[in-house]
Formats: structure tokens, C-alpha cells, sequence
């Protein structure tokens, strides 16, 4: 499983073998079966998690008291309520399991251990913020460019991988629209 961490810093920033050895210390693993909850609100927020198989999303729960997803991570991605993790804070999020999954996660005190002992890894993590980030500014700019319809294709077009795996209410709930709305929207494409 460790073989597919040390892929994807490697599409980033180069580690020896001798160097990964060392790094994936540490890093701990987990199984999470489906619909596990890693992270509540309230709880203060200790991991960074890096998904190895499966699907993870994070969530709120709105003032109308609905789940809204804002984010999910597939295999290689990051997930993590990032304020809440850098800054040692209780969470107003929740992170589960979309998917029977088995995460690497590493707490934030490791994290600063890891980049000052391995400069490299600073270089990994830049990247993956830098795009994490981008991804982010992307999501808003659709929010606000496009009609409902349009955001649903343009999310399709982008992660047909999710279509195949993500639940159609858990699509709705992330891309901001009822079940029911999202159902309508599908049969009028599909027509």
C-alpha cells in the first residue's frame, strides 16, 4: 500500500528508497469501512489523511440541518478540514467514508517533523496545497459562472470518475441542489 504514497510523491518531488523508508515512519494507516466517520464537528481536528483505495467526503450540516458536501478524495488525494488542522481547532466539519477505504493520515506535529527533517517532503506538500487550492478557486468560479445544468456538466465532464462511484445524492448535496433537482436535471439531458 505504501508503494502508491511513495508513487505520488514522486510525481511531485524525488525520495530515495533509503529516504521513503524514514518517511512513511511517520505516517499510520487505517481501514475505514463504509460510512465511518473520521472527523465530527466539535472534535478537534488531528489528521491529514491521504486516500489509498477507496472515497472519502467532507461535509457540514447546514442551518436547515442538511448535509452539504464540499469536498471528496479519491485514491491519491488529500482530505482534512485545513484550518482546523493547522491551527489545532475543533472542526465544523464532518470527514466519512463514502466507500470501504484505507487511509494514510499523519497529525500535524508529525507534519512539521517530517518537512524539517526532510526538506523534499516541503516540496510535496507545497504542491499538493497549490493544487488543492486551485481546485477550490475552480469550484467558485463555477458556482457563480454557471447555471445549475452547466455546473452538473461541467462537474461530469471534469470527474466522471465520481458519476461511476458517488451516490446521486451525495452529487446533489456537493454540487448544492436537492436530490429531486438533480434527478430532473439528469432526465432532461438524457431526453
Amino acid at each position: 500500500m505504501f508503494e502508491i504514497f511513495k508513487k505520488h510523491i514522486n510525481k511531485f518531488a524525488q525520495v530515495s528508497d533509503s529516504e521513503f523508508e524514514e518517511i512513511k515512519n511517520y505516517f499510520y494507516t487505517k481501514d475505514v469501512s463504509k460510512k465511518e466517520i473520521l472527523l465530527k464537528e466539535g472534535q478537534i481536528c488531528k489528521h491529514h489523511y491521504f486516500v489509498l483505495t477507496g472515497l472519502l467526503r467532507k461535509f457540514y450540516i447546514n442551518e436547515k440541518g442538511t448535509e452539504q458536501t464540499t469536498e471528496f478524495a479519491i485514491e491519491t488525494w488529500w482530505i482534512t478540514d485545513n484550518f482546523a488542522y493547522e491551527k489545532h481547532v475543533s472542526t465544523e466539519f464532518y470527514i466519512q467514508a463514502v466507500e470501504k477505504s484505507t487511509v494514510l493520515y499523519i497529525t500535524q506535529e508529525k507534519q512539521e517533523e517530517l518537512l524539517s527533517k526532510y526538506p523534499v517532503m516541503e516540496r510535496y506538500f507545497r504542491f499538493i496545497y497549490q493544487r488543492a487550492f486551485a481546485a477550490a478557486q475552480k469550484r467558485i468560479k463555477f458556482l457563480f459562472s454557471f447555471s445549475k445544468e452547466e455546473f452538473y456538466l461541467q462537474a461530469v465532464r471534469n470527474h466522471p470518475e465520481f458519476v461511476q462511484r458517488v451516490p446521486q445524492y451525495l452529487i446533489a448535496s456537493y454540487l448544492g441542489f436537492t436530490p429531486e433537482y438533480l434527478s430532473e436535471i439528469r432526465k432532461k439531458l438524457l431526453s
